[in-house]
């Protein structure tokens, strides 16, 4: 890593977390004489058992179309394919687990885990590629199959699969002992696999009866008690790793630490899920994904603590249940969110089909767990993990909360000001007209990790269809000019100023300089929704915007202005959709180029039309899958990237001058 990097990430911790960060380097290397295989975990007098089995009847719940989707997906891993952030695997019956597919590269496993440069591609491939695997997702869909069907193929795959990863991976050895999310999600994992294999015959003789089970196990939650996540590294990761930690130290209550264990990671998950969540229930990181990660993980760790009677603060219940109403009130007409900050495809519990919906599905395990509101949007398809977690939680939640004044709304939010997140939505007969304006604060805490430089950008979707797109996140380690690019002010719908990002970046996980953002108006009343906001990203300049959402016309109105004494070279860039082509006309007597856009929904209907008045005095042109530089890109997920088209505006903006864009849509 470069010297300097390291001078940027220390300037951005505080005193105590700078000596917090000495003690833990000074445990590294304390460790590295440790001999694992000679630190033996001791047992309570009860010995290991296994007491947190699924309620009886809870399988029965499962619907129909659920449990087809999941055992379709647990036979397509049976026969050895899985597919990992964009990349076909078919190795699956008998995995490398440090093979890289996507590379070809292998990762060191004979080595110190803190020796490991899994930064560094060239030495040791896609590091997401190695991780995501070894999250062991597909076994948990594996052991659901077996739960669900009764046959001991996929009972006897998982068993393979986890005698192979403990062989493949001693303790403190190798890449997947590097990251404390990896062994957090592992561990829940681990707890679920066990569960849902609990009519298997051979289960007491992997899990609890297993020495090497158990020397892993103890291994996983000693390297998460000694190495949390904390300062300003405490964001999604910190909350992994105590939701592992959690769920391992209750259903494998089976060691004289595990007490210790389990009420530190109880407190710990309190603390940190209050920190990384805003009062109205938005993920501080203001990245969707990982918003629904933290969910995820809260959830599944708060019901293990509930299966093992352990009493889940108050405070978690609730933190969990405002993020369950924030989540319903930004879904679009087709319950997606936002497309905002980073995104890698993270999950925190699997055990359904891979055509099963996210969001839909996390709207369902709200409902069961809290109750929906009235406003909700209905789920879209039913699912495997709802089912579970209610069994296993019951009446916990709703009761914990019946005596606090939740101050639930009684009607959809538009507006979430403490996180800066506003939704302009309206139907009109061109269906839903939806838009996300962005106001909030750069990041979360000082190096705001899962960032990009988009202040005031917006999204654009009607009926569900990205039209003006945030063209998504697509990597992290290993393409720094694709990072770059997707993490940039040009690679949003928004507007540069000289050539600079808003925001000043300190590596692939940091930024040095953040900008400020300041929401100014909101009026989502009556036929025309309105909000405005402004930053002082740029030197000497504030950039403000303003948004009109007209029911009647169809139309999104968009007005920049740079509040500066002087002139500055501007692009204004307007991202499209993978579905949209764009037909740029000819400027009328005023300089205003009008664009045509096109777009046919993916199995939904007919081509829709509409027009895009681009602002008078920039040079426009269309840009489209290029790569010197990158541009004219959209990610649907991590590692998946696809050309699509681009309009950028360029020219000197004079003070006082305004952009005015104008999007009006046909109806369908």
């Amino acid at each position: 890593m470069d010297p300097r990097w390291y001078l940027r990430r220390l300037s951005r911790m505080g005193p105590r977390e700078i000596a917090a960060r000495v003690r833990t380097a000074v445990r590294v290397r304390r460790w590295r004489g440790v001999d694992p295989a000679a630190a033996n975990p001791t047992l309570l007098p009860g010995g290991a058992r296994f007491t947190a089995p699924l309620p009886a009847g809870a399988l029965a719940e499962v619907p129909a179309a659920a449990r087809a989707r999941l055992v379709a997906t647990a036979d397509r891993f049976m026969d050895g394919y899985a597919d990992y952030f964009g990349v076909t695997r078919s190795d699956l019956v008998a995995p490398d687990w440090s093979a890289d597919p996507k590379t070809g590269r292998r990762a060191p496993t004979d080595c110190y885990a803190f020796d490991v440069p899994y930064r560094d591609e060239a030495q040791v491939g896609d590091v997401k590629q190695l991780w995501e695997p070894s999250r062991h997702h597909h076994l948990t869909v594996l052991a659901a199959a077996y739960a669900l069907t009764g046959e001991d193929r996929y009972a006897d795959r998982v068993a393979d699969h986890l005698k192979s990863w403990w062989a493949a991976n001693p303790p403190l050895r190798g890449v997947h002992w590097v990251s404390g999310i990896e062994l957090g999600i592992r561990l829940l994992s681990w707890v679920w696999v066990r569960r849902l294999l609990g009519d298997w015959s051979g289960v007491a003789g992997l899990f609890e009866d297993n020495a090497v089970a158990r020397h892993q196990i103890w291994w996983h939650q000693r390297w998460l008690a000694a190495f949390p996540s904390s300062g300003s590294s405490a964001n999604n990761h910190v909350i992994a790793e105590d939701a592992g930690q959690l769920a391992a130290a209750c259903a494998f209550a089976w060691f004289t630490e595990s007490a210790g264990w389990r009420d530190t990671a109880l407190r710990s998950l309190d603390t940190q899920l209050r920190a990384n969540t805003f009062p109205s229930g938005v993920n501080r990181e203001l990245a969707s994904e990982y918003h629904g990660l933290v969910q995820e993980l809260g959830l599944a760790a708060a019901a293990e603590a509930v299966a093992a009677g352990v009493h889940v603060p108050r405070s978690t219940w609730l933190v969990l249940l405002r993020m369950t109403d924030a989540l319903a009130a930004v879904l679009d007409a087709h319950l997606e969110p936002p497309r905002q900050g980073d995104a890698d495809d993270g999950h925190g519990l699997v055990v359904d089909g891979a055509a099963t919906r996210r969001w839909s599905s996390l709207l369902a395990t709200g409902d069961a767990l809290f109750g929906r509101r009235d406003w909700w949007p209905a789920p879209s398809m039913t699912d495997v993990r709802t089912p579970l977690l209610a069994a296993l939680v019951g009446d916990t939640a709703r009761t914990a909360l019946s005596d606090v004044d939740c101050s639930r709304p009684a009607a959809r939010p538009d507006h979430f000001a403490d996180a800066g997140l506003t939704i302009l939505r309206t139907r009109t007969a061109a269906g839903e007209l939806w838009c996300r304006c962005d106001g909030g604060p750069h990041g979360f805490l000082s190096i705001a990790a899962h960032a990009h430089a988009d202040a005031l950008s917006v999204e654009l979707r009607v009926d569900g269809v990205d039209v003006l797109a945030d063209p998504g996140c697509y990597c992290y380690h290993g393409e720094p000019e694709w990072r770059d690019y997707f993490r940039s002010t040009r690679g949003h719908n928004t507007l540069e100023l000289d050539g600079i990002d808003q925001s000043t970046s300190g590596g692939p996980f940091m930024w040095t300089r953040h900008a400020n953002s300041r929401v100014l108006t909101v009026d989502t009343d009556g036929p025309t929704a309105r909000w405005s906001a402004e930053h002082d990203g740029y030197p000497d300049a504030l950039h403000r915007r303003s948004v009109r959402l007209a029911t009647e016309t169809n139309e999104l109105h968009i007005t920049d202005e740079v509040l500066t004494e002087r002139a500055r070279a501007a692009r204004l860039s307007l991202h499209l959709g993978p579905l949209v082509t764009a037909s740029l006309g000819e400027p009328d007597v005023d300089g205003v180029v009008t664009a045509t856009l096109t777009w046919r929904p993916e199995s939904r209907g007919t081509e829709r039309a509409a027009s895009l008045r681009l602002p008078a005095g920039l040079d426009w042109s269309p840009h489209r899958g290029e790569e010197n530089p990158p541009l004219g890109w959209y990610s649907a997920g991590f590692g998946r990237k696809v050309p699509a088209t681009t309009l950028v505006g360029v020219g000197l903006l004079a003070p006082g001058v305004r952009l005015h864009t104008v999007f009006t849509v046909q109806p369908g």
